[in-house]
């Protein structure tokens, strides 16, 4: 039994996350004059054989010789429309695709003037849309029928990844300045990565750099650095030891809670003497009390002990 010819032809996305989706024909053919409707922030896109022809924009449009010029010299009609004809009809969301995320797939290797090569990651996201649909179904997704945003991020994350480490490598600043400075990052990036999206018929709206993880031993290194910045005595030291120890080791308790307990107890711990030759003894004692007890490591207790051994 033949199948009756297409006269109306019309699609709502169905996923509102679809680049593009083929018309289910069920290999009927089109009917001359026939119907197509083309919805807002839509496009469709005639193909036959395998070869690109008419694109509609959005509208009610009416298929005869005239509106479809590349698919009529495609098909040899030398006198018009010759009905009916076969011909792939695909849909293309045109809207703005908003928060796409991107990150690293491994870490960026980057050179730092204070702590050498140091691996980091980045995060973040970039709105795009499709700008040109036969470049977009030519250089891309021509071999799928139906083609989603998520598997265009996943692609597009390789090739994202090394322009954010090329822009750090040209730009040159420290570790410590990424964070200060990814609006910048963010606008190099994006000009670098405008053309390569071009090629493939898109369009780069906006391009962000959300977030840079830092290697743990770099991490570790700042908070060690702020954490003796906010002391200036070894009172201070040993007290701010005790607390940020207990606070990380109490189950039961929260950090406030343990860090003001242990800061309690070292205050009532200290010798109260006055002279310096007798409080010194008795700081010397309780940094080892600390360091036997787990509380600081051996290098802080060895910096710390030169510290008191040179004031007597």
């Amino acid at each position: 039994m033949k199948l009756p010819h297409i006269e109306i032809i019309e699609s709502v996305a169905p996923n509102p996350n679809l680049l593009l989706w083929k018309y289910p024909d069920t290999d009927r053919e089109i009917k001359n004059g026939a119907k197509l409707t083309v919805r807002p922030s839509q496009q469709a896109l005639f193909i036959n054989e395998g070869q690109i022809a008419d694109v509609f924009d959005a509208g009610l449009h009416t298929l005869k010789t005239e509106n479809i010029p590349i698919l009529s010299k495609l098909k040899g009609w030398k006198y018009g429309f010759e009905s009916p004809f076969k011909a792939d009809v695909y849909f293309f969301n045109t809207h703005r695709f908003i928060q796409n995320k991107w990150g690293t797939p491994a870490p960026i290797l980057m050179q730092d003037k204070a702590f050498g090569q140091v691996r980091l990651r980045a995060f973040g996201t970039y709105d795009i849309r499709i700008a040109d649909v036969k470049t977009f179904f030519s250089q891309y997704a021509g071999s799928f029928s139906h083609f989603n945003i998520f598997e265009l991020q996943a692609q597009l994350r390789d090739f994202i990844a090394p322009i954010f480490g090329e822009v750090l490598a040209q730009e040159q600043i420290s570790i410590k300045e990424v964070a200060g400075n990814m609006t910048h990052l963010s606008e190099r990036v994006l000009l670098l990565l405008i053309p390569y999206f071009q090629k493939l018929g898109l369009e780069l709206l906006d391009f962000r750099i959300s977030s840079v993880t830092l290697p743990d031993e770099v991490s570790k290194h700042y908070d060690k650095i702020t954490s003796m910045n906010m002391v200036n005595d070894i009172d201070k030291y040993t007290q701010f030891s005790a607390a940020q120890a207990m606070s990380q080791k109490g189950t039961a308790m929260s950090d406030i809670a343990a860090s003001s307990m242990a800061i309690q107890a070292m205050n009532q711990g200290f010798p109260k003497t006055t002279t310096k030759e007798t409080d010194i003894p008795a700081k010397l004692k309780q940094l080892k009390d600390l360091l036997d007890n787990g509380l600081i490591d051996s290098e802080d207790y060895q910096a710390k002990k030169k510290e008191l051994l040179d004031q007597l």
